[in-house]
C-alpha cells in the first residue's frame, strides 16, 4: 500500500511538472533564417497602400510584356524572365544586341526597383530616352550600375588623379552617379551578388538618385550648372541630351549578366 502510494505520487509531480512547461514558441521571422524571411517575401507585388499611392508594376516576375528593344517590336537577345528576375543573360545575349526598353513613356515619376550584378558588371537605368536618335544615350541620362573593383576596367582607365579609391573608373562612373557628370555622394553600394534598391525621383527638372535609402545625387536638368557640365563631357556631341520632357525608360545592355526585380512606378 505504502509503495502504491508513492508511485503515485511520483506519477502526479510528474504530470503537474510537465503542466506547468511553457509550450515551445514557434519561431519568428527574425529567428529564421535569412533565406527563409526572404523566401517568404513576395516579389513583383504591390501592396494595398501602394496601390492606392499610383504604384504600378513594370515587370510580374513572368512576363516581359511592357519592354521592348530600343527602336524595335520584339525583346533583345539576353533578356529574360527567369525565376521571377528579369535578367539580363550575358550568355544568351551580347553588348550590343539591344538594350531593354518601356513601350510606355514618361515624363516626371518616381521609379523603384532592385538590382545585383555579377563581378566586374555593368548597366544602367536610362530616363527620358527618345528614338529619334541612333542609341539610347545620345538623348537620356543614366543612373550608373557597376562593379567598379580595381582591375574590373582596366581598358576603360581612368588617368591619374581621376580614378575613384579602390577602382580604374572615375566617381562620376560609379554606381549612383549620373554617369559621367554627377558623382554618388556616399558609398552606398552592397558586395557585388546582394541586391541593391535604388529609386530614381524625376519631376520636371528635378532629379534624385537614392541608393539603399540614401540620396546619394541630386540634380537639376537644364539649369546653367547642368548646361555647362554638359558642354565640358562627351555628351556635347549630342544636341539632344538631356532635353526632353518625355521618354522611355531603359534597362542597358552592357555585356555583363545583371538581375532585376520589384520594378514599379508612380506618375507624379
Amino acid at each position: 500500500m505504502k509503495r502504491k502510494n508513492t508511485l503515485a505520487a511520483i506519477v502526479l509531480m510528474m504530470t503537474m511538472a510537465a503542466a506547468c512547461t511553457p509550450a515551445q514558441e514557434p519561431e519568428t521571422a527574425a529567428q529564421l533564417p535569412a533565406e527563409s524571411v526572404e523566401a517568404e517575401t513576395a516579389i513583383n507585388t504591390l501592396t494595398e497602400a501602394e496601390k492606392a499611392e499610383g504604384w504600378t508594376l513594370l515587370f510580374d516576375g513572368e512576363s516581359i510584356d511592357q519592354w521592348r528593344t530600343f527602336g524595335g517590336d520584339s525583346v533583345p537577345p539576353g533578356w529574360e524572365a527567369q525565376d521571377g528576375l528579369l535578367v539580363f543573360n550575358a550568355e544568351h545575349g551580347g553588348e550590343g544586341f539591344g538594350d531593354l526598353t518601356t513601350i510606355e513613356q514618361f515624363d516626371n515619376f518616381e521609379l523603384s526597383l532592385e538590382w545585383k550584378i555579377k563581378a566586374c558588371g555593368n548597366s544602367g537605368v536610362l530616363f527620358r530616352v527618345s528614338e529619334d536618335s541612333d542609341q539610347e544615350f545620345h538623348t537620356g541620362p543614366e543612373l550608373q550600375i557597376v562593379d567598379a573593383t580595381e582591375g574590373c576596367w582596366t581598358d576603360y582607365r581612368a588617368p591619374d588623379g581621376e580614378r575613384a579609391p579602390n577602382s580604374d573608373v572615375k566617381p562620376t562612373q560609379l554606381s549612383g552617379a549620373n554617369y559621367d557628370l554627377h558623382p554618388p555622394t556616399k558609398d552606398m553600394v552592397k558586395p557585388v551578388g546582394e541586391w541593391n534598391h535604388m529609386l530614381l525621383i524625376v519631376n520636371g527638372p528635378h532629379v534624385e538618385h537614392w541608393f539603399n535609402e540614401e540620396k546619394v545625387v541630386e540634380y537639376e536638368l537644364w539649369s546653367d550648372e547642368w548646361n555647362e557640365m554638359v558642354a565640358s563631357s562627351k555628351f556635347i556631341e549630342f544636341p539632344k541630351y538631356g532635353l526632353n520632357k518625355t521618354g522611355h525608360i531603359v534597362l542597358q545592355d552592357h555585356g555583363k549578366t545583371v538581375w532585376f526585380r520589384n520594378l514599379k512606378i508612380r506618375k507624379l
